[in-house]
């Protein structure tokens, strides 16, 4: 072959050389564009090097980085798992590798540039193995699921909460009620708002709403965390205290529900005042939720019939005396309705 024609070869092989270069290029942008619109990141680990190949930059987005800003290698995914989740990841990683799982599959939490939080669905398959028999790659996704985990946590909480006050509802409540009593004692609180009507004939609905949304919180201000807070709807409030009817905490807590409805809310329209009738009762062995709260009930309806705005501790049969006494807050005088056991005789 003359030099002329051995030139000329070489100058078309660099030529096909080039146009495969932009077939490659272009195939990549394409992809890298597809997966970028679905969310996914492909990935591709060299086990010998630990260099981790990213086919799009979805990877370093989803953490709040900038192309180049941060290595791509194993310790720095590694790295970036969150403590709570890494022994688990790596195990889900190394049972693949190890031939343990017939593929990698895991749910977690990754931290990004300023402890960014990201919620990652991660796949994965051995892809190439060399003539030993041992892998040398992995190739898989990363898929950005923190949305997905929002939405989650939101249905989950919608599920368990009141949506107006986020107090416990009343289908959380049966569940917390089962398991408190099966630690000890335990006392149910039913408090029902008296004049809340009034508000929302006078000032709106929406005041009435800001109304149990403030008084939502000063019941949580009022109460040690151990006792569940729970709205059934309207005006009426549920608490389960792990304690005995005896226990002065009952007394405090009652006292300080009463008197966190009693202080006026401050509204944008005006200042809405209420009260609240609240019954106790201790729940006994065998009760199940609905007869421990009708119970409480009862009691409660004791306070509505002897004027309002008061507390009967203890169950009807057990009713002991009548004594009224006076809050510090200037004409109201709560009703006090006391029993020493709260169990029916």
């Amino acid at each position: 072959m003359s030099d002329e024609a051995l030139h000329q070869q070489i100058q078309n092989l660099k030529k096909h050389n080039a146009r495969l270069k932009r077939i490659a290029h272009d195939a990549r942008n394409k992809l890298s564009a597809a997966l970028d619109g679905t969310g996914l990141c492909l990935w591709q680990l060299d086990i010998p090097s630990g260099k981790l190949v990213i086919f799009n930059r979805r990877w370093g987005a989803m953490l709040g980085f900038q192309p180049k800003e941060t290595d791509a290698n194993f310790e720095s995914w590694k790295e970036s798992l969150h403590p709570d989740d890494a022994a688990e990841v790596l195990k889900a990683f190394y049972d693949h590798i190890e031939g343990i799982a017939p593929y990698y599959e895991a749910l977690h939490r990754m931290i990004g540039k300023n402890g960014k939080v990201t919620w990652v669905l991660d796949r994965g398959r051995i892809s190439e193995w060399d003539d030993a028999g041992r892998p040398v790659r992995v190739t898989g996704t990363h898929i950005d699921m923190t949305k997905e985990k929002q939405y989650e946590e939101q249905l989950s909480t919608l599920a368990l909460h009141d949506p107006l006050t986020l107090l416990t509802n009343r289908h959380a409540l049966q569940t917390h009620f089962r398991e408190l009593k099966a630690q000890g004692q335990l006392c149910v609180a039913f408090i029902d708002l008296d004049n809340f009507k009034h508000v929302n004939d006078t000032l709106g609905h929406r005041s009435g709403d800001e109304v149990l949304i403030q008084l939502s919180q000063r019941l949580l201000e009022a109460c040690p965390s151990e006792v569940v807070i729970g709205r059934l709807g309207g005006d009426e409030f549920v608490l389960l205290m792990p304690y005995a009817l005896d226990n002065p905490l009952i007394h405090q807590m009652a006292y300080a529900c009463l008197d966190a409805a009693l202080t006026p809310f401050d509204m944008a329209n005006g200042s809405a005042n209420i009260g609240a009738s609240v019954g106790v009762a201790q729940v006994d062995a065998k009760e199940s939720f609905d007869e421990a709260l009708a119970r409480a009930d009862e009691a409660m309806y004791r306070i509505k019939k002897n004027g309002k705005r008061g507390v009967a501790l203890g169950s009807v049969t057990t009713l002991r005396h009548y004594q009224q006494a006076k809050l510090e807050q200037p004409g109201t005088t709560p009703n006090i309705l006391w029993s020493d056991t709260g169990t029916d005789d």
